[in-house]
């Protein structure tokens, strides 16, 4: 892979951070036009505000659920829903994690069931891999992709670890992968996207890319 071309490419420039402001959220939308980025990530309050940027047609990525997943399937569906109406061309659930680590699975696969039919866009779920056993995080992979979803993504940030090499690979067994949380140079990209993430959510990408921010 050529790194210069390659890499923005693949690289959805996220701020999701809860203090983020206005101008902050904006040039989040320039830079990574002017990246050549896939998308940026931003949290749905600010989804509106960058739809309405008319002279940008950088697909707008938004969350549900974030950053815990604890919130009811409906409501997670409804966030969903409203952030889509609102411009959002991609949604990233975050799974419910006290239902998957008490075992009951048909939570998860009511709320995957309920956000994808509220998604006419690319739906990724976030299954919190530091979280989970090896076991956890294959049943839920394989649950996601056999629910229509089409992204795996390994991490909110707010988890005990960012995604590792070894996540990736596990998980790219099952479908696509996002890789998210704690990568911020050019070799831990290289890394994963060596290891079969074809996305890669990161607030680093001037340094990743060697760009002026």
């Amino acid at each position: 892979m050529n790194p210069g071309a390659g890499l923005p490419a693949c690289i959805e420039h996220t701020l999701l951070r809860p203090d983020a402001t206005q101008a902050e959220v904006e040039r989040a939308l320039e830079d990574a036009t002017k990246w050549k980025c896939h998308a940026v990530c931003v949290q749905p309050f600010w989804v509106p505000t960058l739809a309405d940027h008319a002279d940008s047609d950088l697909p707008i990525v938004t969350v549900a659920g974030f950053p815990f997943g604890t919130i009811p399937g409906p409501a997670k569906a409804q966030a969903a829903a409203s952030a889509c109406d609102d411009g959002a061309a991609e949604i990233d659930m975050v799974i419910n994690l006290g239902a998957l680590k008490s075992g009951d699975w048909n939570t998860i696969r009511r709320e995957i069931i309920a956000v994808r039919s509220c998604t006419p866009g690319t739906l990724k779920v976030i299954l919190e891999t530091g979280y989970l056993t090896d076991a956890e995080r294959d049943r839920a992979a394989r649950l996601s992709m056999d629910e229509g979803v089409d992204f795996l993504k390994t991490c909110t940030g707010y988890g005990p670890r960012g995604a590792t090499v070894d996540d990736v690979r596990a998980l790219a067994r099952f479908g696509p992968v996002k890789a998210s949380a704690g990568i911020r140079t050019r070799e831990q990209a290289e890394a994963m996207v060596a290891a079969g993430a074809s996305r890669l959510g990161t607030s680093s990408t001037a340094a990743i890319l060697g760009v002026d921010a």
